[in-house]
């Protein structure tokens, strides 16, 4: 079943008594809407007095502007804003929320609705009651796009400080900056952050990471997402489950590796974490079989042949140093037995030691390192760490 709305007029015409009633009755309206307000609106009564009266003056001013939008049928296709507002849009959604404000204009058509109709003259109460309707909904429109206009303020207002946090954290600037840039943006984690570098895609507007940010929020207490180039960079922060998490925001990155770094302590001390990803990102092309997502820890030896410092500096104290301060021969086994093809054979005559020591040492040497001398990666990583160490 269709409706013809072509039947429908698209204006209403009202009589010049009409109007001059409903001018004169303008502050009758108003008082009875205040009533109206205070009996039906259980919140409106908790606001201060200068809050209420703000709320009232903007109520007079809709039924006054109802007056000018039916004197006046060229002026309907006018944004209603200025008139009904005034000077005080940003002192309305500082006082309610856009759901208040759509109850209070309901609140004020069911109370004009009810009370209006009947102060005019027989004939006009039917177009009037039309008008009412139809001015209502127009005011509703209105408003809404205010509201709409400012979250799209502060939206963007809010990707500006993201930022500038993501670029405070991999920039290693001073820790009181980046904690004072994180509470600009809400950030609560005390403790415990992931940042997480891969190319971003095409697209990326601020449709595409508000979204992506709404994801993030599922599995992070904090999420801070930033572009910078062609790198997408997540900040997240009480992340409960990470191997959950990047599996659901895997698919917004682009095409290539995608690199996750892990940091215990606050975000104000996240800088060499995120520079660890970052540096992950570039070199994982040096590795054909990276994972994605991949560890920056699983990189180090790609991000030491890029110049990374900090992953020089994880082979070195991290596999080399504890090896050599583990002695039994330990550094001597790892060495022989990388560089001697893999061989427990040849790594027992090189060393004059029984094969079964050297399958001790080699286990001694996971123990130590974390790295598995037998794994055919963990050895590269081994062998990357002994040479930095000569170096």
């Amino acid at each position: 079943m269709s409706v013809d709305t072509g039947s429908l007029p698209k204006t209403v015409h009202v009589s010049k008594e009409a109007l001059e009633v409903l001018r004169r009755h303008t502050g009758q309206l108003t008082t009875e809407v205040g009533q109206h307000l205070e009996s039906k609106l259980p919140w409106y009564n908790q606001l201060s007095t200068e809050e209420r009266a703000s709320l009232r003056l903007i109520a007079q001013r809709g039924i006054a502007g109802l007056a000018n939008w039916l004197q006046d049928p060229a002026a309907r296709s006018l944004p209603l804003v200025n008139e009904l507002l005034g000077p005080a849009p940003t002192d309305l959604m500082r006082t309610i929320s856009l759901q208040r404000a759509l109850q209070l204009i309901r609140t004020i058509v069911d109370a004009v609705e009810a009370r209006l109709p009947g102060l005019m003259p027989e004939p006009d109460q039917p177009p009037m009651l039309e008008a009412v309707l139809r001015y209502s909904r127009e005011v509703a429109f209105a408003i809404a796009d205010v509201y709409a206009r400012a979250a799209e303020s502060r939206g963007a207002w809010d990707s500006r400080l993201e930022a500038l946090l993501v670029d405070a954290v991999l920039r290693a600037e001073p820790a009181e900056q980046i904690a004072s840039r994180a509470a600009a943006v809400g950030w609560k984690s005390g403790a415990g952050v992931v940042v997480v570098v891969g190319p971003a895609p095409e697209p990326a507007d601020a449709v595409f990471l508000s979204h992506l940010r709404r994801q993030c929020v599922r599995f992070a207490g904090d999420a801070v997402v930033g572009v910078q180039g062609d790198r997408l960079i997540l900040l997240l922060g009480g992340v409960t489950s990470l191997e959950q998490g990047l599996s659901r925001v895997l698919s917004h990155f682009g095409e290539g590796p995608v690199v996750y770094a892990q940091h215990e302590g606050p975000i104000a001390k996240a800088a060499r974490c995120a520079q660890s990803a970052f540096a992950g990102c570039s070199a994982a092309p040096a590795w054909s079989r990276t994972p994605r997502p991949a560890a920056a820890e699983e990189l180090l030896p790609e991000r030491a042949l890029a110049g990374d410092p900090h992953a020089k500096e994880a082979l070195t104290t991290g596999i080399c140093a504890p090896l050599q301060a583990a002695g039994h021969g330990l550094l001597e086994t790892v060495d022989a037995y990388v560089t001697g093809g893999h061989s427990l054979e040849a790594t027992a005559r090189e060393l004059f030691v029984h094969t079964n020591t050297v399958r001790y040492r080699l286990k001694r040497i996971t123990e130590v390192t974390g790295w598995d001398p037998m794994e055919p990666r963990d050895a590269y990583v081994l062998h990357t760490a002994l040479a930095l160490g000569r170096l």
